[in-house]
């Protein structure tokens, strides 16, 4: 393998990560999960013209260390770990330590490097603008799923408990309009024209409309079959070795085709719970995109 076919495998815990340089006689290498140490693992592959590097999502702590690899230059995918696991079963490797995962990452860029579109696997950079907008329909997220929870308490609470729990339910609610507020004001100030195309779409509302702008940036820039076929609901065809049939959207079971859509997603990122039902396609937990990682911020 060539020097510029060098791929590299990084394992992403909370205090560390584990790097493994494929192609090269370098060791399995220990770094700590903060900012300094990111600046030194940059400044360490810099020199060795990196074609890819892969980590896994890991709900948050590989954020800061693909924007200071990217920021220096060094092309980042960040995967679904369920891809990265079956990719792991194909191989034969079912045991899971944190250097047989980086080394198994590594594996996988080189799987990745040699296609044809790779440049889809690669996120840039978002801007300051991108990265606020993203930061507050997390939050919104998060603030709908302890709704969810308190509602869900709330059911089976004795009357004794009850008004402490009403009490956080309605906090909850004055929490989720301020953000609410914001992220329209922020829509508003930034992406006004993208926001006032998306809500000629029946259905799309000032939540769900920022909540697309901030998990999916490429909209606008894709067509049609690009931007279905990075969200994960591109057409597969019905067929077997005895029947042919009509294409089938990947999100399965018609009621929950909508939530399919919806980029990296759970649903209740974009719908509250109602006080009369408590089931429906915002519970579902569907679709991962498959390269997504939180916004960042340009250095």
């Amino acid at each position: 393998m060539s020097v510029s076919s060098v791929v590299v495998g990084i394992d992403v815990a909370k205090a560390h990560v584990d790097v493994w340089v494929l192609s090269t006689k370098l060791d399995v290498q220990r770094f700590d999960n903060e900012a300094e140490a990111h600046s030194a693992l940059a400044a360490a592959l810099k020199p060795l013209d990196v074609a890819l590097v892969v980590m896994e999502a890991t709900g948050g702590y590989e954020a800061t260390l693909a924007c200071a690899l990217q920021a220096a230059g060094l092309p980042v995918a960040v995967v679904n770990p369920r891809q990265t696991r079956d990719f792991a079963k194909s191989m034969g490797r079912l045991a899971k330590t944190d250097r047989i995962d980086a080394r198994m990452l590594a594996e996988f860029a080189a799987v990745l490097v040699r296609r044809d579109d790779l440049a889809s696997f690669i996120r840039p950079l978002a801007d300051q603008e991108q990265q606020a907008l993203a930061a507050m329909v997390t939050r919104r997220r998060q603030l709908v799923t302890m709704m969810l929870s308190e509602r869900q308490r709330l059911q089976l609470a004795i009357a004794v408990v009850r008004p402490s729990i009403e009490a956080m339910i309605e906090a909850i609610r004055k929490q989720l309009d301020d953000v609410e507020a914001q992220m329209v004001g922020h829509v508003q100030a930034h992406h006004a024209e993208l926001d006032k195309l998306l809500r000629s779409a029946s259905g799309i509302g000032p939540v769900a409309s920022a909540t697309l702008i901030a998990e999916l940036p490429e909209l606008g820039k894709l067509n049609r079959r690009e931007i279905a076929a990075l969200v994960g609901v591109a057409p597969m065809a019905n067929d077997s070795a005895t029947r042919r049939g009509d294409g089938a959207c990947r999100a399965g079971a018609s009621r929950y085709a909508a939530c399919s859509t919806w980029p990296r997603s759970r649903l209740h990122a974009t719908t509250r719970p109602s006080s009369a039902s408590m089931t429906g396609c915002w519970q579902q937990a569907s679709c991962p995109r498959s390269l997504w990682w939180p916004a960042c911020a340009s250095s």
